[in-house]
Parts: C-alpha cells; structure tokens; sequence
C-alpha cells in the first residue's frame, strides 16, 4: 500500500514539475499579474473567504482569547524552530550553505536550550551579537525559482490561499518530504518512527499550527477588509510581490 502511494505522489510531483516548466515561459511575457484563471480564482477565493469567516476566523478568535499573550509567543516559537528543518533543506538545494548553517545553528540552539523551540534565543543571540541567526524563509517553490522556473499562473488553492503553478509544486514536495508536521500526517514517509506514527499526536499538532497561523493574520485581515477596494486584487499582487523579492534574496532572510 505504501508503495503504491509513493508512487502516486511521486508521478504527480512530475507532472507538476513539467507544468511548472511548461509556464514558465509564459509569466516572463506578462507586464503585470499572470492571471489567466481569475475568474475561477475568485470563486475559490470567496469560497475561502466563507470559511474563514465562519470556521476558522471564530476558532482563531477563540484561541487568542484564551491563550495569553505569552503563551501564543511560545506557540509560535515552537511550529517557527520546526520550520526551520524547512529552511535548512531548501537552503542546502540552493546551495546557499551559509544560510544552511546558520539556520541549522538556530535550529540547534533553540531546540536545545531554547527548550524545544518554544524562546527564540538565536533571535536574542543575533540581536545581541553581529552572529546571524535571524529567521530565514526558503521553501521548495523559492528553489524552484533559484534555479529560473518561472511562477506560471497565478492559482488560489482551497483553504490554503494564494499561490502559482511553481508554488503549489512547491508546497506538495516540502508537505510530503520536508515539513516535519505535514509530513508525519501524510504519513507516506514517517511510519517507521513510533514516537510520530501516531494519529493522537500528529493530527492535534497540524491542526495547532492551522490555528496558530490564522490567529496571527486576524488584525492583518480586519485591516485589509477595511483599506483595500479590491481584496483579491490587493492579496493577488501582494503576494506575487513578496514571491519574486524572496526569490531575488539570497541571503533567504525573512523582511
């Protein structure tokens, strides 16, 4: 059972692969946002907008209003420090070793006497320190770029948002193969590892981290609710934006 599913996963990283390459050469030609499927990203986009607001946003709302200040810090620190497995792997596939090392060195630091993640003390050290050990952001899909494969279309994804042909290939192989959390629910590659291999510890932590993350864009959200005239357009081009300068960093660092 397990091989047939590496294999699915495998041939659909492929044929993602190729369509990715396939539209590379078109967002190259294109002035502004490449957005050939807009109008069926703005169904997916209010369809997510529906759940947000009736599903997520009240769970959000309710987690930050029980959980001290402090302890949604600590919660952050925690699923931050596993992202750095993320960063350090992407980093290595760029080549960018500096960058490799000085997250790994993070990653060392913080899970060990910052307490498995939970104080930033890296962060403490580099603004103490000319060491840097800031947070970096890498992921597949900005290694993707590295290497020249273009975007390709602008794609909203159900639930997960805004993204591209590259991107979504992108967060398909760092879910299956990189992300610590997302790895273990697919459970594809992680069943030889008790401690992880199971359903009461891996499903709470992934659904953690879902209401972590929303808990932390809710003011952001409220804000763009009230300034933008267009909030798909404005999340469209934000995010096309911020894609191409984290492509174009090499230092990989977060701004």
């Amino acid at each position: 059972m397990i091989n047939i599913i590496r294999f699915k996963v495998t041939a659909f990283l492929l044929l993602g692969l190729f369509l990715t390459g396939c539209a590379s050469t078109k967002v190259n030609n294109q002035n502004g946002p490449y957005d050939p499927l807009e109008s069926m990203n703005r169904a997916v986009f209010n369809f997510n907008e529906m759940v947000y607001d009736n599903v997520f946003d009240p769970v959000a709302r309710g987690y930050k209003k029980v959980t001290p200040d402090p302890i949604e810090l600590v919660v952050g620190n925690f699923f931050s420090n596993l992202n750095d497995v993320v960063v350090i792997t992407n980093s290595v596939l760029q080549l960018n070793y500096e960058s490799a090392l000085a997250s790994s060195a993070r990653l060392l630091i913080n899970t060990t006497f910052g307490v498995l993640g939970m104080i930033d003390i890296a962060s403490d050290i580099s603004a103490a320190n000319n060491i840097n050990l800031n947070k970096r952001n890498e992921d597949f899909g900005q290694t993707l770029g590295h290497y020249g494969v273009g975007s390709g279309p602008y794609i909203v994804l159900p639930l997960l948002g805004p993204s591209s042909v590259r991107d979504t290939f992108g967060i398909a192989v760092d879910s299956f193969f990189m992300d610590p959390v997302t790895q273990g629910v697919t459970s594809v590659f992680m069943t030889n590892i008790p401690v992880y291999d199971t359903t009461a510890l891996r499903l709470p932590v992934a659904g953690a981290r879902t209401i972590n993350t929303r808990a932390q864009f809710l003011d952001d959200d409220k804000t763009l609710e009230e300034a933008a005239l267009d909030k798909y357009e404005f999340m469209r081009d934000a995010y096309l934006q911020r894609r191409t300068s984290l492509v174009n960093n090499s230092s990989g660092e977060v701004k």
